[in-house]
């Protein structure tokens, strides 16, 4: 396909349910908790993803709503030159100091899923964390078909608590932050099973060959780096709870406390890739 903008009118009859409204600036005041309290992925599943397509020196990632840049800066730190977009300036300005700090050469624009065009370039990989689901997905992949490289791949990276006696805390965390959350109606109907699956998605776009990489790691969190975390959803971000905020925060360290041992807690964390490429014909 040419074109390089999508609609932002109601998705078709064949679209994988409803779209969640855009809405720039929805983590604007979730930013630093972002920062302090959400997973970066591994290293080594950033280089498992790597090599199995083959990434070389210089090639181009795009980051598409690249938040705080964790996946842009990891890929660069392997030698590609990357490119992060979001629409949020504040996550833009985090992801910025992040690659100073680590002393990483990144690029970082404001833009969106909405505008994507030839002027991008070409990409041998794109990239896209927790920020799939906030987008027209059909449609963004049907631009992302335009900007992707014949052998390249659109990956979506995500992490969830494995089952297991370690991660009991996760439950009473959760239970303390729903009683809080003010989620809006696509996230209702998202969280309900409603809406298809990014899987489902995929199958149905140019990119249906899907692979799935992970990693397993335990890490240490502490009491504070979760209460940010629980601030860093946009359901439960400053800027949803208002005055309820420091009620919010005393309800998640009561419930996680008894789990904690010299102020920190222990997680056993899945990180994934969904690797999704076209498919190849045979010969």
């Amino acid at each position: 396909m040419s074109g390089a903008t999508i609609d932002h009118s109601a998705p078709t009859a064949s679209a994988p349910g409803p779209v969640a409204p855009f809405l720039p600036d929805r983590f604007h005041s979730a930013v630093p908790f972002y920062v302090e309290g959400r997973h970066d992925y591994p290293r080594r599943l950033i280089q498992h993803v790597a090599a199995s397509l083959r990434l070389s020196t210089g090639a181009h990632v795009l980051d598409l709503g690249c938040g705080p840049g964790f996946l842009a800066i990891a890929f660069a730190e392997l030698g590609c030159t990357a490119l992060g977009i979001d629409p949020n300036k504040g996550m833009l300005a985090a992801a910025r100091e992040l690659a100073a700090k680590q002393a990483v050469s990144c690029e970082f624009r404001q833009g969106s899923s909405y505008a994507l065009g030839p002027e991008l370039g070409q990409f041998k990989l794109i990239t896209m964390g927790r920020s799939f689901h906030w987008m027209e997905r059909a449609g963004t992949l049907r631009a992302l078909d335009a900007i992707l490289e014949p052998q390249g791949a659109v990956a979506l990276f995500g992490d969830h608590h494995v089952k297991c006696r370690e991660n009991n805390w996760v439950q009473a965390f959760e239970a303390a932050r729903l009683r809080f959350e003010g989620r809006d109606e696509f996230t209702r109907l998202r969280k309900s099973g409603r809406i298809d699956g990014h899987e489902t998605v995929f199958i149905d776009s140019a990119f249906a060959c899907l692979d799935r990489l992970g990693v397993v790691e335990r890490r240490t969190v502490s009491i504070e780096a979760l209460v940010a975390r629980a601030l860093s959803y946009s359901a439960s971000s400053p800027e949803k709870l208002g005055n309820r905020r420091l009620q919010f925060e005393a309800s998640v360290r009561e419930a996680i406390s008894p789990f904690a041992e010299n102020g920190s807690l222990t997680e056993l964390v899945e990180f994934s890739a969904l690797v999704a490429q076209r498919p190849q014909s045979a010969g």
